[in-house]
């Protein structure tokens, strides 16, 4: 398979759009996803392989080089744009340096943080790659064959109508710190209260622009200041909140039945989402007037 992917990526004045669906664009379902910040300029992160874990690897703003042995051959690649990642598969040795100032990297993984599945020193790893690489990946069923996403009818949430602002609630997530670089990790399910299907992320965005007027019928996002920092205003049809994100650590979780607005945003802030669902638009709601009418229709359901 190869190993640089270019991911959609969705043109617009307010800032670009794009994003990774777990079985679509990368073959595996997404179980952890997590990120590398205020890396000072030079550094070199993660050296390690893993047995049986898949990643994908994204430089959401500045860059990076992601180098790759497998024990035999070395090979570097050099990421410095949003809509481009790189696959790693498992028992590949990997390497991450010179990352330019304030770098931001995205991790996406087949599996749940677990300590035993890494192997730290390169020896090691080539031992157990020359002895049992074929034992490890037949035991792995966590990736299956690509699949087309399909946009099947959605019905409403159980929620839909009975959500609120109150409903929606903000988090501060864990972060480990590192003199290279701070990362904040999140596990389905345990840190993130849904499974996460979907990752998209808005960049390129100047200052002071608005995105995302719309809701959800079923959809959970996790909303996260990845760099920079904006305002998202959540609406329930009777009652209105802004919410200020501006650290990598902090998130906004909004269940669905939930109008958002993202506005306020600071020069070349970057918006990620991690979502419940992959993108089907007749999740989508995208006229207030129509949100207003269903939900005022299904509050009593």
């Amino acid at each position: 398979m190869e190993k640089l992917k270019e991911l959609p990526k969705i043109y617009d004045r307010r800032g670009n759009l794009s994003f990774i669906e777990g079985l679509n664009h990368i073959p595996f379902s997404i179980e952890r996803a997590y990120w590398i910040y205020d890396v000072p300029g030079g550094q070199e992160r993660g050296s390690h392989a893993f047995k049986t874990q898949h990643e994908f690897i994204v430089a959401l703003s500045g860059s990076f080089d992601v180098v790759l042995n497998d024990g035999e051959k070395e090979t570097r690649y050099h990421l410095n744009r949003s809509y481009k990642g790189i696959y790693i598969p498992p028992m590949t040795w990997r390497s991450l340096d010179n990352f330019s100032t304030n770098s931001l990297c995205l991790v996406l993984s087949s599996k749940k943080y677990d300590p035993s599945d890494y192997i730290h020193e390169f020896e090691d790893y080539w031992k157990i790659k020359k002895e049992d690489v074929l034992s490890f990946i037949e035991k792995d069923l966590s990736v299956r064959e690509l699949i087309d996403a399909s946009a099947n009818e959605v019905l409403l949430d159980s929620c839909f109508g009975k959500s609120s602002i109150h409903d929606c609630k903000e988090f501060v997530l864990p972060q480990i710190h590192n003199i290279a670089g701070n990362l904040t990790s999140l596990n389905n399910n345990d840190d993130i209260p849904f499974e996460i299907k979907r990752a998209y992320y808005l960049y390129d965005v100047p200052a002071g622009a608005e995105r995302g007027g719309h809701a959800h019928k079923q959809l959970y996002q996790f909303i996260i200041a990845a760099s920079g920092s904006f305002d998202v205003v959540i609406d329930d049809g009777k009652e209105t909140k802004t919410i200020r994100l501006d650290r990598p650590n902090r998130a906004l979780m909004i269940v669905p039945g939930i109008w958002r607005e993202v506005i306020n945003f600071s020069g070349g802030a970057i918006c990620m989402v991690l979502a419940s669902e992959i993108y089907i638009e007749d999740d989508y709601i995208r006229e207030y007037d129509d949100y207003k009418t269903l939900k005022d229709e299904n509050r009593t359901l």
